[in-house]
């Protein structure tokens, strides 16, 4: 099975890309090669720059609070399951006071650092981080990975609350839907919306041996879903077979 995510607003779209990034920086900052750990940088200085479009920090911090009202009650229900819901509670108030113990906007640590600011100002270049381009940075490179590894630690540790706080507010997003089965005819489906509360994220999941990928628009009131056929990576035309799939519809 492939399951897609589309998100329905850019507030969940940023936090999607923030939470691919930090995939990245992780697996490649934990590898050993000089050409893995610049990848790591590089997702890195992309953390910088789609953070910097909003103010995460404060929308964190407002939905967190918020989560944490709504699920306080909970503790009185004899159907919630008390430990998780504790351990939930317990994560949501850690991740707040990170956050509310950091000054400033996301990434300004990097912003700061005027040797990373130069790496990524090349970076917007093609092939602008060569050697010759920045020796400094060659250097660095041909340095152990154990201190390559040291140094990215130390630059990812301050987005440590951040990440914590996006992966709360989806994993919360993603558990809040319930799962219907539908038929895409001849890889055309259509629903119209009735619902008064706008999805914020919808997750399609369909069988791998289907040679064809979803393309889905939506508004507040119909959703549209064609599915394209696929030849290797070329992108094909309407799949013209009956497609089944799941959807479901998340909201926090």
């Amino acid at each position: 099975m492939i399951r897609y995510e589309h998100p329905l607003n850019e507030r969940v779209r940023t936090l999607m890309r923030l939470e691919d990034l930090f995939t990245r920086v992780s697996h490649f900052a934990a590898q050993d090669a000089a050409l893995d750990h610049h990848a790591a940088l590089l997702a890195l200085f992309e953390i910088t720059d789609v953070a910097a479009r909003a103010d995460l920090k404060t929308d964190l911090l407002q939905e967190l609070e918020r989560q944490r009202q709504v699920l306080g009650p909970l503790r009185q229900n004899p159907q919630i399951d008390q430990r998780a819901l504790a351990e939930l509670l317990e994560q949501i108030d850690a991740v707040n006071a990170q956050l509310l113990a950091q000054t400033g906007k996301v990434g300004t640590h990097l912003r700061d650092n005027e040797w990373l600011m130069a790496i990524k100002q090349r970076t917007a270049i093609p092939g602008g981080v060569c050697e010759f381009d920045l020796p400094a940075y060659h250097w660095w490179l041909h340095q152990e990975a154990a201190v390559r590894r040291h140094a990215l630690a130390g630059w990812i540790e301050p987005f440590t609350a951040i990440r914590a706080g996006i992966a709360i507010v989806l994993r919360l997003l993603r558990d809040n839907g319930r799962a219907s089965r539908h038929v895409a005819h001849r890889g055309a489906f259509q629903l119209m919306l009735t619902t008064t509360k706008v999805a914020q994220l919808l997750r399609l999941t369909l069988a791998s041996d289907h040679a064809c990928v979803p393309e889905i628009s939506a508004n507040k009131y119909a959703l549209n879903i064609r599915f394209i056929g696929v030849s290797g990576m070329d992108r094909g035309t309407l799949y013209d077979r009956d497609v089944e799939f799941e959807l479901v519809f998340c909201n926090l």
